[in-house]
């Protein structure tokens, strides 16, 4: 197989063009080749799934082992339109293909499923051992600058960097708009818009969000384990997660605020109030919280209040909270009037956090928005418009929460585009 830059291309119309060489474009470009079919992938970075590289950290959450019907309800209200891809290729299926290409795997807390050795660009380059095999042509820095359709409404080609290439059909897997140092710059959109799809307006989803005010510099880098948290809009919760949260010098991030981001976002766009309300102390009800701070104030009675609360909380929080409070860290234990102490309770079952703003597209780990599915069929991946035109990955408006979930519908809606743009254009 060839992997060119700029040079004449030597695979002369191809069966299938690939637009964009991530997690969905390689597993199309894949499986259409190993179908039959004669298959260019082009790429305009200069290295192969960039974005693929970082995931998950550099860990790669590939997927997640959750059963159909909990994990297809990550995507909301999109969950069912998935169904078709979920069936044609699913987690077990990519779990025993990356092993079968040299990667062991892990599963961790919550189901989660990496690369053993902790490495995503060990998944990247055994995808790009794979896709080389089965015979596809790799086109570095070749961007696509439009769709060509023909005068019988079908796909016929793409203008790029080298010129026009013709095709029997092409899949465009190029991504959101997030990372976009990664090549994931939102591009796509352009190109589908531009043969008549609609496009969902594109938003950070998977984001850090910012409060205000900021955190105090002391809590910097602090994270929380097993909290409940709620989003409120205009002061009613919407939704909620349970898990880990973290403060950063702009607000908060963790997997558990991500979960949430999506709708915050919303939110905020629509000048809606948005804040965030934390239960510090989710095992224990309202009931066994105030008893267990009586007995800590009874039993440590001659001691000041910032040394008591460090049994309930970690020290860069202590400050916090007494100040939320107005209570002063050097008042003793036995002096706290029993209102500061329904008060505490209150605080700690529900610190609340009001959220000022998100973070931009280059934090966010997937995008929200895109390609409207009404205008994609779901049992194929192929346009309504344009026939002989596929989608795959985050280009589509389909999005999940952390977990592994947007990986694998990344694979899944891959693989399904490539095996029907193939049958379509196998060589005969």
């Amino acid at each position: 197989m060839l992997v060119a830059d700029h040079e004449e291309c030597a695979l002369r119309n191809p069966d299938l063009i690939v637009i964009g060489a991530g997690a969905a474009g390689l597993l199309a470009a894949g499986t259409a080749a190993a179908g039959g079919g004669r298959v260019l992938l082009l790429e305009k970075m200069p290295r192969l799934g960039l974005k693929l590289a970082i995931t998950g950290k550099g860990r790669c959450n590939l997927t997640n082992i959750e059963p159909r019907g909990a994990f297809e309800s990550h995507f909301g209200d999109h969950g069912n339109w998935l169904q078709p891809a979920f069936d044609a290729y699913f987690s077990a299926a990519l779990m025993a293909f990356v092993q079968a290409e040299g990667v062991p795997l892990v599963t961790e807390r919550g189901g989660r499923v990496f690369p053993a050795n902790g490495r995503a660009p060990d998944v990247v380059k055994a995808l790009v051992s794979w896709v080389r095999r089965q015979g596809v042509e790799i086109r570095l820095r070749h961007p696509v600058s439009r769709l060509r359709v023909g005068a019988d409404g079908r796909i016929s080609g793409v203008g790029a960097a080298t010129g026009d290439l013709d095709c029997g059909a092409v899949v465009l897997a190029s991504g959101g708009a997030s990372y976009p140092g990664t090549g994931s710059s939102g591009d796509g959109y352009e190109l589908a818009g531009r043969v008549g799809h609609t496009i969902v307006p594109p938003r950070a989803a998977l984001v850090p969000l910012i409060t205000c005010p900021a955190p105090d510099r002391a809590l910097d880098g602090l994270g929380l384990k097993n909290v409940r948290v709620w989003l409120l809009v205009d002061g009613q919760p919407v939704a909620e997660g349970f898990g880990e949260m973290g403060f950063t010098t702009f607000g908060i991030n963790g997997p558990v605020v991500l979960s949430l981001s999506g709708q915050a976002v919303d939110a905020l766009a629509a000048g809606r109030e948005v804040r965030l309300r934390v239960d510090l102390k989710p095992a224990l009800s309202e009931t066994k919280l105030r008893a267990r701070l009586d007995r800590d104030l009874a039993s440590r009675a001659a001691e000041p209040m910032r040394s008591i609360l460090r049994g309930l909380l970690p020290k860069p929080l202590v400050e916090t909270c007494l100040a939320s409070m107005g209570i002063r860290g050097s008042v003793l234990g036995s002096r706290l009037a029993a209102g500061q102490r329904e008060a505490l309770v209150g605080w700690l079952k529900g610190m609340e956090l009001a959220i000022s703003g998100h973070r931009g597209m280059n934090e966010a780990i997937v995008t929200a928005g895109g390609v409207a599915l009404e205008e994609v069929c779901p049992e194929t991946m192929e346009s309504r418009r344009v026939p002989g035109f596929y989608f795959a990955g985050e280009v589509l408006d389909v999005h999940a929460d952390t977990g592994g979930y947007n990986l694998q519908a990344a694979f899944s809606t891959g693989v399904l585009a490539g095996r029907n743009a193939v049958g379509l254009t196998a060589p005969r």
